[in-house]
Parts: C-alpha cells; sequence; structure tokens
C-alpha cells in the first residue's frame, strides 16, 4: 500500500536549539512513530508496532509506568493494584494477555449478595427499602436496552430522577453510592442521558455492579499492574517516564512532538491520554471542533482506593463475607481481594464527590474513618491492618481521576462512551475510552491498543 506520512523532512532550527519562550532544547532525535501514554493502550500499541519492526517510541509525563494501573507490594510480600485491578466475564483479551506474560488469574471470594449496612445497623436484602433498589436497578436495566432512552431520561441529572421517582431516602441512599461507585460521576450533575447510555453501552448496570459473572470477577496474583511493568520491560528504553509532552505540530508531512527538553520527530503520533488529560497539549494546527469540544468538554471521575492488609483474611474464620456496602457518608463498596494463599486483603472504593471529603484528612483519619465501620461486621481486628495503601486517583494530576471520562455539567448529554477515534492527519486516537467493547475497563484498553495498532501499520503500508 502506498507509504501515507513516510516522507522524512530535516528537523527545523527553531527545534533544534530554544523553543518560542527561549528554553534551550537539549536533544532531538526521530521515529517512525510515537506514541503518547504508557498506559495499557499505549504499551500495547508500541510493543504490536516494535515486534513488527516498526521504530516507535513511548512518551509519558508521569514518572512511572501503568497509567490508571499501578500495582504495589505489601509489608507481606503481597502484591496489590491501587487502580484497575479486575477481570470480568468476557475479558478474554486480558485473561490471554495475563496467560501470556506468565501471571495467574483467581476468582474473587464473593457472596451472592454484598451486605448493606448503615450505622451499626446491617439492611436485609428482603428488607422493602432494598426491594426498591433492586426494582429500580431493573427498570433502569430495561429502559437502557431500548433503542433510545426513555422520555424521562431525556433533561435531568441521576440526583433528579432518583429525587422526583423514589420515595425511600435509604432506597435513594443505596442507589446513589451504586451510581457512584461504578461510573465515579457526581449525581448532581451526571446527567441521566448519559448514564443510560452507558448501562446500554456495556450491556447492562446488573453486570457492572455484580461481582461473580459480572465486571469484578477475577484479579491477577501477581497484580494487574505487573502486565503494564512487564510490557515495559520488553520495550525497554523505548519507553520514556517524566516526559510531559507539550505540543503536537502536524502537517502531510508528520509530527513535530514537544517535550520541556526535546523535540521527536515522527511520521505518525498515537495519543492514548483520556480526551480531558489531552487539554494540556498545544495542537498546531487546531484540531478539528468535534475533537476539540471532546476535550473541552469531558472530564475524568472522582475515585478514591484503599487496600487493607492483614496477615490473613480473618473474616473468614468467622463464615463471614467481606464484601460489604457502606450508606453512611462517604459511601463505600469493600471486596475480599485476599489471594488464595493469603495474606488477607480488603478493598475499599469511595467515588463521586464523597472521594473529595477525603482529600482533607490525614492517611490515619481516613483509615479510621473507612475501617472503623466495619467492625461491627468483620470484628475488631478490622481496625488493625499490618499494611494500609491508599491513592485518590483525581489528586494525580497526569491521570486526572478513574475510571473513564465523563460530560461536563452544561454541555451535551450525549454518550461518552466509546470515545470516536476518527483520525486527524498523522494523529491515531486510542485508549479504552474508545473501545468498541469493555471502554472504561482493561479489556477495553488492551483491544484499543490493538486496533490502532493495525490502523498505524496500514498508514504505513506495512500490512
Amino acid at each position: 500500500m502506498e507509504r501515507l506520512y513516510g516522507r522524512r523532512r530535516p528537523l527545523r532550527p527553531a527545534h533544534r536549539r530554544r523553543d518560542s519562550r527561549g528554553v534551550v532544547v537539549t536533544g532531538t532525535e526521530s521515529a517512525t512513530v510515537v506514541v503518547v501514554g504508557a498506559g495499557m493502550s499505549g504499551l500495547i500499541a508500541a510493543r504490536a508496532l516494535h515486534r513488527g519492526g516498526i521504530d516507535v517510541i513511548v512518551l509519558d509525563a508521569a514518572d512511572r509506568v501503568g497509567g490508571r494501573m499501578s500495582a504495589e507490594t505489601s509489608v507481606l510480600g503481597s502484591r496489590l493494584d491501587l487502580g484497575g485491578q479486575w477481570v470480568g466475564h468476557g475479558h478474554h483479551r486480558f485473561e490471554a494477555l495475563a496467560a501470556e506474560l506468565g501471571t495467574t488469574l483467581f476468582p474473587m471470594n464473593t457472596p451472592r449478595l454484598p451486605e448493606v449496612i448503615r450505622g451499626q445497623r446491617r439492611i436485609a436484602a428482603s428488607s422493602l427499602p432494598l426491594f426498591a433498589a433492586n426494582v429500580v436497578l431493573l427498570r433502569w436495566e430495561l429502559a437502557a436496552r431500548r433503542k433510545r432512552n426513555p422520555s424521562t431520561w431525556t433533561s435531568g441529572s441521576v440526583r433528579d430522577w432518583l429525587d422526583r421517582r423514589v420515595r425511600s431516602g435509604t432506597t435513594r441512599r443505596a442507589l446513589e453510592v451504586m451510581v457512584t461507585t461504578t461510573t465515579c460521576a457526581d449525581p448532581d450533575v451526571y446527567p441521566m442521558a448519559a448514564f443510560g447510555d452507558m448501562i446500554r453501552y456495556q450491556a447492562g448496570l446488573i453486570g457492572m455492579v455484580r461481582t461473580k459473572g459480572g465486571a469484578q470477577e477475577r484479579l491477577v496474583v501477581e497484580g494487574a499492574g505487573t502486565l503494564t511493568d512487564r510490557l515495559a520491560a520488553e520495550l525497554g528504553p523505548r519507553v520514556r517516564t517524566a516526559q510531559r509532552v507539550t505540543e503536537l505540530h502536524y502537517d502531510t508531512d508528520g509530527v513535530w512532538v514537544r517535550t520541556p527538553d526535546r523535540v521527536v520527530r515522527a511520521d505518525l503520533v498515537v495519543v492514548t491520554v483520556p480526551p480531558p488529560m489531552a487539554a494540556s497539549i498545544t495542537f498546531t494546527p487546531p484540531l478539528p471542533a468535534a475533537r476539540a469540544q471532546l476535550i473541552e468538554n469531558t472530564h475524568m471521575g472522582t475515585v478514591y482506593k484503599a487496600i487493607a492488609v492483614y496477615e490473613r483474611p480473618f473474616w473468614r474464620d468467622r463464615r463471614k463475607h467481606a464484601e460489604v456496602i457502606l450508606l453512611d457518608e462517604p459511601g463505600a463498596v469493600v471486596f475480599d481481594t485476599s489471594p488464595p494463599n493469603g495474606p488477607g486483603h480488603l478493598c475499599l472504593l469511595v467515588a463521586g464527590p464523597e472521594a473529595r471529603t477525603l482529600d482533607s484528612l490525614s492517611s490515619a483519619q481516613r483509615r479510621q474513618q473507612l475501617l472503623g465501620r466495619l467492625a461491627g461486621r468483620l470484628g475488631a481486628d478490622v481496625d488493625r491492618p499490618v499494611g494500609w495503601h491508599e491513592k485518590s486517583w483525581h489528586l494525580d494530576r497526569y491521570v486526572g481521576g478513574g475510571y473513564s471520562v465523563l460530560p461536563n455539567p452544561g454541555t451535551a448529554a450525549g454518550r461518552t462512551l466509546p470515545v470516536p477515534h476518527d483520525r486527524v492527519g498523522p494523529i491515531h486516537w486510542a485508549g479504552t475510552e474508545t473501545a468498541a467493547e469493555h471502554a472504561g475497563y482493561i479489556e477495553g484498553a488492551i483491544e484499543s491498543g490493538q486496533r490502532v495498532a493495525e490502523e498505524v501499520r496500514v498508514a504505513l503500508g506495512r500490512t
């Protein structure tokens, strides 16, 4: 096939010494393809291109690889994920990659239904408020499966819908916590129409919230973040961290990728960072209106995650399960993510605006506030973990939040997933938000990386 962007030309003198502000540019180089972002999608794309004999460089602003994935080692030697971690039902690409990279999957230890706790009181699954909540979930599920949203969803936020149609405060609160932890959105401003589109795209809300047979089915013993570490290790020096891309200057001859101290000349560029994070990049010439509006009119969700580590999952000794929904503010969901041979891991998620209420607290205060509410369910030992790992993703300057993009208040309330990936000249777009299946999940990131690698090969005539 015809090579579309193969003709090289010398770097411009202005790129060799100083930029427009007089800042010295210490290095220039060239590559056939530059990938912006060393998350899962960027690394998958770069590896596929590298294996195909295409010269590729990966640039990431952070001082680590992984993007929204990040694995750590506990004081007991176990691996845990502070970022994306779950292998959901039907995530076949994730399964295959985990096997290829020598990691082991294990099923979640999960009950038929989670416990719902308000204060120190357990709310029975058969109670009227939770029965009503399940009816609403089913109603949402059925409505979202229609070709278009029902008329009651065409305007207003999730909060508006709940306030108008749900009388029980406990029912409203349970639904609110479920919505925030599955979307990381603020119910006050999250359009009901966008929520309905997300449910439809993800093939149902029930699958999104379910553990067994749903989106939280299995885990990686070595940590899901280990996969991105191993992908980066294969690429070696082609992956450059602490290299924030500030400008993409593009035309029919290729792209000049600028960082604060370097310029890389490439035939093609793949941008894998989520749309809101691309706002920090200057595009010259400006992007088409549709792409620019997507960048300007979206934001990342808000989410805090913590993992408490114990010598063993002691709650199992009492025949207790640890899958819990906490309704008191800040609302939280709790999972037993302990690996098969120990130690004990409790995963806690707080999402939406209530996650920000934790920002002003110390780590010890956050731990006490979250774990203290589990003592009545799991026992006093829950307050004494041997390790405590936490991350507020909305405070990460290079990620912006999780799990995915959301529409800004006051902008068009249409679908935000999947994000279009229409090519702009030599610029290709990837990232989990662009996936045709499972956008927002690790599975979607892998799919998008594979898809864009093939697009690049075609554009370069390497098919």
